[in-house]
Protein backbone atom coordinates (compact mmCIF):
# COMPACT_ATOMS: atom_id res chain seq x y z
CA UNK A 1 0.00 0.00 0.00
CA UNK A 2 0.88 3.51 -1.09
CA UNK A 3 0.13 6.71 0.75
CA UNK A 4 1.30 9.89 -1.53
CA UNK A 5 2.38 12.54 1.10
CA UNK A 6 3.06 15.84 0.65
CA UNK A 7 6.00 17.94 -0.31
CA UNK A 8 7.80 20.00 2.20
CA UNK A 9 7.28 23.85 2.54
CA UNK A 10 10.44 23.82 1.29
CA UNK A 11 11.65 22.12 -1.44
CA UNK A 12 15.21 22.31 -0.59
CA UNK A 13 14.06 19.24 2.36
CA UNK A 14 12.12 17.55 0.15
CA UNK A 15 14.41 14.74 0.07
CA UNK A 16 14.15 14.52 3.86
CA UNK A 17 10.92 14.57 4.10
CA UNK A 18 10.08 11.93 1.97
CA UNK A 19 12.73 9.42 4.30
CA UNK A 20 10.80 10.41 7.15
CA UNK A 21 7.75 10.03 5.83
CA UNK A 22 8.28 6.72 4.33
CA UNK A 23 9.91 5.67 7.40
CA UNK A 24 7.32 6.70 9.68
CA UNK A 25 3.98 4.73 7.49
CA UNK A 26 6.20 1.89 7.58
CA UNK A 27 6.56 1.52 11.36
CA UNK A 28 3.30 3.02 11.74
CA UNK A 29 1.85 0.36 9.60
CA UNK A 30 3.93 -2.77 10.52
CA UNK A 31 4.47 -2.36 14.22
CA UNK A 32 2.36 0.38 15.95
CA UNK A 33 -0.57 -0.42 14.72
CA UNK A 34 0.13 -4.19 15.84
CA UNK A 35 1.80 -3.06 18.94
CA UNK A 36 4.96 -3.87 18.19
CA UNK A 37 6.42 -0.52 18.36
CA UNK A 38 6.46 1.78 20.99
CA UNK A 39 9.84 4.10 20.21
CA UNK A 40 9.49 5.78 17.20
CA UNK A 41 11.93 3.83 14.69
CA UNK A 42 12.46 7.10 12.76
CA UNK A 43 13.05 9.58 15.46
CA UNK A 44 16.15 10.84 14.00
CA UNK A 45 14.82 11.37 10.36
CA UNK A 46 12.46 13.56 11.84
CA UNK A 47 14.93 15.65 13.65
CA UNK A 48 16.76 15.89 10.19
CA UNK A 49 13.85 17.24 8.62
CA UNK A 50 13.08 19.05 11.10
CA UNK A 51 16.68 21.33 11.27
CA UNK A 52 16.53 21.56 7.52
CA UNK A 53 12.82 23.40 7.85
CA UNK A 54 13.48 25.04 10.44
CA UNK A 55 16.18 26.79 8.68
CA UNK A 56 14.72 27.12 5.39
CA UNK A 57 12.04 29.03 8.08
CA UNK A 58 13.71 31.64 9.19
CA UNK A 59 15.70 31.93 6.08
CA UNK A 60 12.36 33.54 4.58
CA UNK A 61 11.62 34.85 7.66
CA UNK A 62 8.32 33.02 8.53
CA UNK A 63 9.76 31.58 12.08
CA UNK A 64 9.07 35.43 13.45
CA UNK A 65 5.65 35.43 11.85
CA UNK A 66 5.05 31.70 13.64
CA UNK A 67 6.38 33.14 16.75
CA UNK A 68 4.09 35.83 16.44
CA UNK A 69 0.96 34.12 15.92
CA UNK A 70 1.59 31.69 18.97
CA UNK A 71 2.10 34.31 21.52
CA UNK A 72 -1.12 36.44 19.66
CA UNK A 73 -2.67 32.71 20.32
CA UNK A 74 -1.56 31.41 23.24
CA UNK A 75 -4.38 32.62 26.22
CA UNK A 76 -6.52 30.44 23.54
CA UNK A 77 -4.21 27.65 23.82
CA UNK A 78 -3.91 27.11 27.57
CA UNK A 79 -7.70 27.15 27.29
CA UNK A 80 -8.41 25.04 24.07
CA UNK A 81 -5.42 22.30 24.32
CA UNK A 82 -5.18 20.98 28.30
CA UNK A 83 -1.55 20.13 28.68
CA UNK A 84 -0.13 22.88 26.57
CA UNK A 85 2.25 25.68 28.14
CA UNK A 86 1.77 24.34 31.77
Amino acid sequence: MYFAMSASIAPECNEKKERYDSCFLKWYSEKYLRGKGTEDECAPLFAKYKTCLTAALKERGIDKMLDEAREDHKESDLTNMPGRGR
